[in-house]
């Protein structure tokens, strides 16, 4: 192998790294903490929160997108979310924590059918229901 091509090489992996670098600094990291668990694109049209202080005996399950024991806090939001031209399909999105867990969360998309989107809340207090915040 010549020296010019080893040279070359060299350049070639150099200028990757830097670009790599430049790219990582370019990103913008948000705070998970403050980012709602859905798009900005949907269109959330009623949220419901819910805590359990002891989280003893508190959980929720949504059937086919997740569940959860031992549950602190549960929020659960419900609208729409656009999926090509003037197409808005149903959604539920959701963020909870658990004794465990300081931060999950889950969504379904839908295809139309609204019988699918539901939740089962156990042992919880609701805190708030309504138009989404």
């Amino acid at each position: 192998m010549s020296k010019r091509a080893v040279f070359f090489g060299i350049l070639l992996i150099a200028g990757s790294v830097t670009n790599l670098s430049r790219a990582e600094d370019a990103i913008v990291r948000p705070d998970p903490g403050n980012n709602p668990p859905y798009p900005v694109q949907a269109e959330i049209l009623f949220q419901m929160n819910y805590s359990c202080p002891t989280s003893r005996g508190c959980s929720f399950n949504c059937p086919g997108v997740g569940s959860a024991s031992n549950v602190t806090t549960f929020e659960l939001y419900v609208g729409t979310v656009p999926l090509g031209k003037n197409q808005n399909s149903p959604a539920l999105f959701y963020v909870f924590s658990t004794a465990q867990l300081p931060r999950g969360n889950g969504f379904s998309i839908n295809n139309g059918a609204l019988s699918s989107l539901a939740c089962q809340v156990n042992g919880m207090k609701q805190d708030y229901s309504g138009p989404a915040k």
